[in-house]
């Protein structure tokens, strides 16, 4: 009775370990996935900048027929609703970047909103992005070279940028959803899921969005006659790469603090040891 009852509990203990790492990776890949949409979005608005300008050029461009309307249809209506959502974290991001804590944890503790319209948030963009993203491959609209290139730091600048509006969009609309359909609560976030995410920022980063995304800039560079959306998405480009220069200089600020504090600290603890020996003449 007494083996039974210990193999009982043992294998009631590994399936509890069993569900809890299946629950975790779950929650794990979740979250890297809807983490992945704020910088689609942005390649999403890159390749109908680049079709948008495409058509001002030439209006035979031939689109196939059978997605002529979800094509034409993402690309006159849905940019609004994506720089209007785009724009709100990126602001958010900005906002609280000037205005947080200094350190390397500054923006997990945002201010955030309430879980219906995190939800909402997150449903709308996730179904802009994939709609957008499929009706774009089906067009055939993909990277395109326009030429004039940004320098390396402009395009490392706005990476960190963009990692830190990811991050933000994370912290404030996705997370929420994701802890409290998984774990019906708020739960704090680990270094692993930071990794996956700057992981797979990294890989999207160098599979499709470092060659397209600049054409937001390329774009509204080669037009003589800018559009709303054209300004806007120059506009994005550049308050990202502003994002990225503020994690830079806030980062430069704290490693500064780290260094003050450290030397304070040896300057007082060796006028300790100078008073002591003093005291001991």
């Amino acid at each position: 009775m007494l083996e039974n009852k210990m193999s009982s509990d043992n294998l009631q203990q590994y399936q509890r370990a069993e569900k809890k790492m299946l629950t975790e990776s779950f929650h794990l890949l979740t979250i890297t996935l809807l983490s992945l949409l704020l910088p689609l979005s942005f390649l999403l608005l890159a390749r109908l900048s680049i079709a948008n300008y495409l058509l001002s050029l030439a209006s035979d461009i031939a689109i196939p027929q059978p997605f002529s309307f979800i094509f034409s249809l993402f690309l006159y209506t849905n940019p609004t609703l994506l720089h209007a959502l785009v724009s709100v974290v990126s602001l958010s991001t900005l906002v609280h970047g000037l205005t947080g804590r200094t350190g390397p944890t500054a923006v997990l503790s945002p201010a955030r909103p309430g879980l219906h319209t995190a939800w909402i948030l997150l449903c709308t963009l996730q179904v802009c992005v994939g709609l957008g993203i499929e009706a774009s491959i089906a067009a055939g609209i993909e990277s395109t070279n326009l030429g004039a290139d940004r320098s390396l730091l402009c395009r490392l600048v706005f990476f960190l940028g963009l990692h830190e509006t990811m991050r933000h969009w994370v912290g404030t609309i996705v997370r929420p959803v994701v802890d409290d359909t998984i774990y019906g609560g708020a739960r704090a976030e680990r270094w692993a899921e930071r990794v996956v995410m700057a992981s797979s920022l990294g890989g999207l980063w160098w599979w499709r969005l470092r060659d397209e995304v600049e054409s937001l800039v390329i774009v509204a560079e080669m037009k003589r006659e800018l559009g709303v959306a054209d300004f806007v998405g120059w506009w994005l480009y550049y308050l990202t790469v502003t994002i990225g220069m503020v994690r830079v200089v806030r980062g430069l600020m704290w490693v500064g603090m780290v260094l003050l504090g450290r030397r304070r600290r040896r300057v007082e603890h060796n006028n300790g040891d100078s008073c002591g020996d003093e005291d001991k003449v």
